[in-house]
């Protein structure tokens, strides 16, 4: 891997660069030479971290200690000191022009990856950013490099190196072996948290206090929290009727400060047969996709770091690194092919509670232009193909949860604890309720939704017909499986017929937020968007493009459903953290239209059945029916859920053929005959 002769590689390229650190000035002068000397001593900082992680030297460190040491790792991109740093696009350019500034910034962001290579003594992926870094800096030494000679360095480091990142990237999904997070959590003194610093990630006082909190509790307590979660990964095989039996890897994504939980989580899911493994949110161009995180992690030291470099990409998309990448992808699942014939799907744990994200768009950093996009959607399509060949669809299933963060604010315990009982809400009493409403909407065909109190939505969602409705239903009754809390009924809706606007005054889609947004629908497909976000309506519409549609020109409603969750409702206004909940919760808390795939994507043959028995016919609509004709059509590999809160609903009413219009919702409390419960905590 990464090529022979790695230790003298690794030497040779430390040595080289304690060089440049010390005095070897660029040849073109300032600010070059600062640039080359400052970022020297960065990488000279991380081998010194990674020989200091080697020998055990931060075993005998004080928590105040490491804590220090931790933020000297990240002072220099913490938002006080952003300003000036080269990780900003904005600062890079104004010191070197946009194309060197643009250069050199993602240069800089890139190497910053050698903090999590050094504790977790990653040598490979360390030497070839020294080597990289030396070959920007010697191209400088005779004389000042075009920015095209700049480009095609970085160009062909990701492009040799693609087989090797990605490889590894799909290992840490699917093989045990790499264990560097699960060896910390079975194996640490949990109570002692300077565990915390192992990780290498920025700790802050939302893992800390996390931490705090979890060991306070019971071990009774702490078991049961697990059980809501495997328990749902478990239900979500046998509901679907899948074989879990044939599975024997699960991967846990969550983030710091939780390890006290997860520990009881891989306990219980080793009892069910399944072994863990937890990797980390990747930190390299490679494997990033835009501001998203997947996998493991703490608290961000910069979300807008992160969004300013979300389309690094640009500096070196083209059809020939996609065939590449996509290429790597297909020999990585090729090479481990039987670990990902036994993997059985994530189990995530989201979190809440952070200061909510309004990005600023600054020109300075770099854009996909029309042919990336198109490109990148095409990546994403294919490589999707691709890990469902050999992580199937219709035999893997997932669970996700979600928790608060101290962040959250001064109520942060009691918000905890109420989050906890939302996520274990009676069973039956919600299977009853929801599927009253369901049999309401089995008589329709279609629903109306509009808006009320200035919201403007007022769309009308076609439901699929039923040849036999003494068997079967449009709605899934979706209960504590694996989309925990419970609380909704859901469908995919018929396309054709799907007409109208949606509208809401504030919602966070994928972790940003939009003020004021509206989306219109013909077909049930996109036809138009906007937001509040910016002065600029090209700008509002660019940011729904690339964070919502994911550069796609169209996508279809894949997904319509009605909220019944009043309990999380009235909690998140009561504490005022409507604003701070995730999707997860607020898909709960009022209807929602997912726009991209359905929720049966990939697995639209498998029949699925309610606790009453009647098989859910509605898996399928117009673009996912084509994936036995033209499969490069019928998949967008994104669903984005947008809610509109009770108290922006006017009505929601089946329509039957015949004209009768049955309300199940009017001015944001149920009214239908037998969900008299739903409004008990509105009083």
């Amino acid at each position: 891997m990464f090529g022979d002769n790695l230790t003298e590689r690794f030497q040779l390229a430390s040595d080289r660069i304690k060089e440049i650190c010390v005095g070897s000035d660029c040849q073109q002068g300032e600010p070059w030479s600062i640039y080359f000397r400052k970022t020297a001593g960065f990488i000279n900082n991380m081998t010194e971290l990674a020989c200091m992680v080697r020998d055990g030297v931060f075993s005998d460190w004080s928590v105040k200690e490491l804590a220090e040491y931790n933020k000297s790792l990240y002072i220099d991109i913490l938002e006080d000191n952003y300003d000036k740093s080269y990780a900003n696009p904005e600062y890079a350019v104004k010191q070197f022009g946009e194309d060197y500034g643009r250069l050199l910034s993602f240069l800089y962001v890139e190497l910053r990856g050698m903090i999590v290579y050094a504790y977790e003594q990653r040598q490979a992926e360390f030497t070839v950013l020294m080597e990289l870094f030396i070959e920007v800096y010697c191209a400088f030494e005779a004389e000042l490099p075009s920015a095209k000679e700049l480009r095609d360095i970085i160009y062909w480091y990701v492009s040799d190196y693609s087989d090797e990142f990605v490889e590894y990237r799909v290992r840490e999904q699917i093989d045990t072996s790499l264990s560097f997070a699960v060896d910390i959590i079975m194996n640490e003194d949990l109570s002692d948290l300077r565990y915390l610093y192992k990780f290498g990630d920025y700790i802050t006082e939302n893992e800390i206090r996390t931490a705090q909190h979890l060991n306070s509790m019971s071990e009774q307590q702490i078991s049961e929290m697990a059980y809501t979660f495997t328990e749902g990964y478990r239900k979500g095989f046998e509901l679907t009727g899948k074989d879990i039996s044939k599975k024997k890897t699960v991967n846990i994504r969550y983030c710091l400060g939780f390890e006290r939980l997860v520990r009881e989580e891989i306990k219980q899911f080793s009892q069910m047969g399944l072994k863990t493994t937890v990797y980390r949110a990747a930190v390299n161009t490679i494997n990033r996709k835009m501001h998203i995180k997947v996998g493991y992690y703490g608290t961000s030291p910069n979300r807008q770091m992160e969004y300013d470099h979300r389309f690094d990409s640009g500096l070196y998309l083209d059809g020939d690194f996609v065939e590449r990448k996509l290429g790597a992808l297909r020999l990585a699942y090729e090479k481990n092919k039987d670990a990902a014939a036994v993997f059985g799907g994530p189990a995530v744990m989201e979190i809440f509670g952070e200061e909510p994200f309004e990005p600023e768009d600054k020109p300075e950093c770099v854009q996909l232009d029309a042919r990336q996009r198109a490109l990148s959607v095409k990546y994403d399509r294919e490589a999707s193909e691709i890990v469902n060949s050999y992580i199937k669809g219709e035999e893997r299933s997932f669970t996700i949860i979600a928790y608060p963060v101290p962040q959250i604010g001064s109520n942060y315990e009691k918000i905890f604890d109420e989050t906890v009982r939302i996520n274990t809400l009676d069973y039956d009493t919600y299977r009853k309720i929801q599927q009253r409403i369901i049999d309401v909407l089995d008589t329709a065909d279609y629903v109306e939704v509009k808006g009320c109190r200035g919201n403007e939505t007022d769309i009308r969602v076609k439901l699929m017909e039923k040849s036999s409705p003494e068997s079967q239903t449009v709605f899934e009754n979706c209960l504590a499986d694996v989309n925990i809390p419970l609380g909704e009924v859901f469908t995919s809706p018929v396309l054709a017929g799907t007409d109208g606007v949606i509208n809401v005054s504030a919602v966070y889609l994928n972790d940003l937020k939009f003020k004021n947004l509206k989306v219109s629908l013909k077909d049930g497909m996109v036809v138009g968007y906007t937001c509040d976000n910016f002065d600029d309506e090209q700008k509002n519409r660019a940011f729904f493009k690339e964070n919502v549609l994911y550069n796609h020109d169209t996508l279809p409603i894949g997904e319509f459903a009605i909220g019944t969750n009043t309990t999380a409702y009235v909690m998140a206004n009561r504490y005022d953290i409507v604003y701070k909940l995730p999707i997860l919760i607020v898909e709960k808390m009022g209807p929602h239209f997912a726009l991209g795939d359905t929720c049966y994507s990939r697995a639209e043959d498998i029949s699925v059945f309610n606790p009453d028995g009647k098989e859910i016919i509605a898996r399928d609509n117009e673009i996912s029916a084509l994936r036995n004709t033209q499969p490069d059509k019928a998949y967008f590999n994104c669903h984005t859920d947008i809610t509109i809160p009770y108290d922006e609903i006017g009505n929601i009413t089946a329509v039957a053929k015949d004209g009768e219009r049955t309300d199940i919702i009017v001015s944001g409390r149920f009214v239908l005959e037998g969900c008299e419960e739903l409004n008990r905590p509105f009083d």
